[in-house]
């Protein structure tokens, strides 16, 4: 959106600052300003002169001198511009002044220096300038000759400012205006944001009544067929249409927003555009047959040509003005060459609607046509808008002398759109902006900007044209932009704290993960669908639990058919691809769920277990996996020995090299060598190590509770035991009878050997622990320490374990 800076000043008044005083202002209270432009920034010392006097050159057959009254003086400036003649008055640069560029229209920074000089010998006091030298061009000033002198009215005041009369004294400022502020998208509507700005009155045109005596209806008809895409249509007609140019000061306000003026009667629908936001169109009435309108949609594959002079195809979702036989307009894009204006109108049918934007866009899109009035229209206009801006045209119809406005208008308006109103709540506003004004400054504020207030209902009244103001925020919003967001400080939010956070189940997975990675496992993510085929591959007997699979009833092909009950074929696939690429020494590990189904044929959903699985090849052995999974049952906070079960019945691991992992009576996971004919069936020609924890077992026993005890002062007294014992026992065994008998002075106790060779019997096996006990609120006697062993010897000799001789 651009406006003109002389423009909002004449609907502000008071309004007197420079133009980067106006953008800084106008941003801070909203209407972000993207740029201006200073028409004059390059123009200095240019006045009214007019030529009284001309003499051919005496050396140049196309220069001529001329005698130049500029009111103060006159000067003598030598020209080769063509129509140059005795009487003419012209813009004149005067020694030491600037023009913006060439007469060719290209523009110079900073623009061009003129100084006083000879010519073929001859002094030049100045120069005589095009329009584009001016920075203008022929577009703007179509009166403006193709190549030579710009020519002004007889009434051109001689030494006068020539910027100032050809209207260049301005600054064109471009907005960035959301969708949501559609009132912004004019000129009423900048100029009501700046008067509230800078706290000056505004004041918009005075529309007065307009019309004769007849009546409209005897002149034309009007439906709507598509209300849902109409929402509002208004008509006026107009009879004894005289075209003549626009009067100076509507010309100079059209060509700062980059609008050519035409004529009288198209630059007053150009100009209520402009100054309302209000698109309007003008038919020929003498064209519209049966003198009727008819709002309706297109029919699919119905043709038309617009007033460009090109035929569109249109689709039944374009809305379309048509007379009693013919379109003769697309709604809120172009009007049809079937109905234009021309010089030999002479009863107009003037039209200004509110139809649909979201329709007006897609419309635009389908025929390949885009408008300043669509533009518009897709922004969402208010209804309430249509009227007056049609009262707005015709006033300036009767002041320009353009024709005879009949009486009355059309107004088909079904559903009227009316203003909300929202409870004033200052405090409220107060709160949210970290502020303290009071509400009395607050309605100040609303006022500015045309807010009402119902002091018996406390509420704002939101006029229908802030479409964007629905609820408290809203209005908190409109309080801080006039305050001034620069006065507002800094302040923390205020309200209820939560305790945010992740769920424990969330934290242990968490840590998990943050384990394996410290004991160097890389993390691996594997499908949830597998084959059937996978349990003869992991040697899962036919009878077994994990036979019994959720099935897939549109799978993608039978290797992902059924739903995983175990993690390790994934974990198997991941090694065995990295094998196969030669990769030395891997470990992997993965959490994800595997699916057992309640009871089969499914009627409830699938259990789905989290299982944190690891897998390993090269550099390690099961000791190295037991660590791993010794640490983490440590750091989750299981810190009570778990056992290892090594007659579980797991068909995919080595039957001498696995074992159930057991804690607190209950088995949570498992761990070993993978079988030989398991790693042969992956192609893993290394012995490969997994183990797998089920999360819901351990995240119901971990804490993150810690209880740290103090350092003890008192000695350490170590005991060995070396025991010869039968291979059936394990060290696990040995291991439970120190915990069960060793007392409370029992601090730690450490493997340190295992023998089996010639000097131990057959069938047994040397094993040999330090034990270390402490006290630790006193120095140990030697009876302590004996009492400790003798019951740790007793349990030993219970399970059939010597002390080695």
């Amino acid at each position: 959106m651009n406006t003109s800076l002389k423009w909002i000043k004449a609907l502000v008044p008071g309004l007197d600052c420079g133009v980067q005083e106006y953008v800084d202002a106008m941003t801070l209270s909203g209407s972000k300003v993207e740029g201006y432009e200073q028409l004059d920034a390059d123009l200095d010392k240019i006045v009214v002169g007019q030529v009284t006097k001309i003499e051919k050159h005496p050396d140049a057959d196309k220069l001529v001198i001329c005698q130049v009254n500029v009111g103060s003086e006159t000067l003598q400036i030598v020209t080769g511009a063509p129509n140059v003649f005795e009487g003419a008055k012209v813009p004149v640069v005067l020694d030491g002044g600037r023009v913006a560029g060439g007469h060719d229209g290209t523009k110079t920074p900073g623009g061009i220096k003129i100084k006083k000089g000879k010519l073929r010998g001859v002094e030049s006091s100045g120069m005589m300038c095009s329009i584009e030298e001016l920075g203008s061009n022929r577009e703007m000033f179509p009166d403006a000759p193709e190549n030579g002198l710009y020519i002004f009215d007889e009434d051109a005041p001689v030494g006068e400012n020539a910027v100032a009369y050809l209207g260049l004294d301005d600054s064109v400022v471009e907005y960035e205006i959301t969708s949501n502020r559609v009132d912004c998208f004019s000129v009423l509507g900048i100029a009501r944001e700046a008067a509230a700005t800078f706290h000056k009155e505004f004041v918009p045109p005075v529309v007065t009544e307009t019309g004769n005596n007849e009546d409209v209806n005897d002149y034309i008809k009007v439906s709507v067929k598509d209300q849902d895409l109409c929402s509002r249509y208004t008509a006026r007609v107009v009879k004894n249409i005289k075209f003549a140019p626009s009067p100076k000061w509507m010309q100079e306000r059209l060509r700062a927003h980059g609008i050519r003026p035409i004529n009288n009667l198209v630059d007053i629908t150009n100009y209520v555009m402009e100054e309302y936001g209000q698109p309007m169109h003008a038919y020929d009435l003498d064209t519209i047959e049966g003198k009727e309108i008819i709002v309706r949609r297109a029919a699919a594959g119905e043709k038309f040509v617009t007033l460009d002079g090109q035929e569109r195809q249109l689709d039944e979702n374009v809305l379309m003005i048509c007379d009693a036989k013919k379109a003769v307009g697309i709604a809120g894009i172009m009007g049809g060459e079937n109905s234009m204006i021309t010089d030999h109108v002479t009863t107009m049918l003037f039209e200004a609607a509110c139809f649909d934007g979201t329709n007006i866009r897609k419309s635009g899109k389908r025929i390949g046509l885009r408008t300043d009035a669509s533009a518009k229209f897709e922004k969402g206009l208010d209804p309430n808008l249509a009227m007056e801006a049609m009262n707005r045209a015709c006033q300036l119809v009767e002041e320009l002398g353009v024709g005879e406005v009949v009486g009355g208008a059309v107004d088909i308006y079904p559903v009227k759109r009316e203003g909300v109103k929202i409870p004033f709540e200052p405090d409220k506003y107060n709160k949210l902006l970290g502020t303290d004004i009071p509400a009395g400054d607050m309605i100040g504020y609303f006022k500015k900007i045309d807010l009402g207030y119902d002091e018996a209902t406390n509420e704002i009244l939101v006029p229908s044209w802030r479409q964007d103001l629905l609820c408290d925020a809203d209005m908190a919003e409109e309080v801080a932009r006039f305050y001034g967001y620069d006065k507002i400080g800094t302040s923390l939010p205020s309200g209820e704290s939560t305790a945010g956070g992740k769920s424990f189940k969330l934290r242990m997975e968490e840590k998990a993960r943050e384990i394996a990675e410290f004991c160097g496992f890389s993390q691996a993510m594997t499908y949830s669908f597998e084959s059937p085929k996978v349990f003869d591959k992991l040697l899962i007997p036919e009878d077994s639990k994990w036979r019994k699979t959720v099935v897939i009833s549109n799978p993608l092909g039978e290797d992902y058919s059924i739903m995983r009950t175990l993690p390790l074929n994934g974990m198997l696939t991941s090694l065995s691809t990295n094998f196969g690429r030669r990769n030395k020494d891997v470990r992997l590990y993965e959490m994800g769920n595997i699916y057992l189904p309640k009871q089969l044929p499914l009627t409830e959903l699938p259990e789905e277990r989290m299982q944190l699985t690891f897998g390993m090849y090269g550099d390690g052995d099961f000791f190295t996996m037991k660590g791993v999974i010794e640490e983490l049952l440590y750091q989750t906070g299981l810190r009570k020995k778990a056992q290892y079960d090594p007659h579980a019945e797991l068909p995919f691991l080595h039957p001498g090299r696995k074992a159930a992992i057991v804690y607190d009576g209950a088995v949570i996971g498992y761990l070993g060598e993978v079988h030989p004919t398991v790693a042969a069936n992956y192609a893993i020609k290394e012995r490969v190590y997994i183990a797998v924890i089920d999360m819901p077992e351990m995240v119901s026993r971990a804490s993150f509770d810690y209880k740290y005890e103090g350092i003890t002062n008192f000695p350490v007294s170590s005991r060995d035991l070396s025991m010869v014992v039968p291979k059936n026992i394990l060290v696990g065994d040995i291991e439970k009878v120190f915990e069960e008998n060793g007392g409370k002075y029992l601090e730690n106790y450490e493997l340190f050997d295992v023998y089996e060779g010639e000097q131990i019997e057959k069938g047994f096996k040397s094993v040999a622990y330090s034990l270390k006990f402490r006290g630790k609120d006193k120095n140990l006697e030697e009876s302590d320490i004996t009492s400790a062993m003798d019951k740790i010897l007793s349990g030993l000799k219970n399970i059939g374990i010597q002390l080695r001789g």
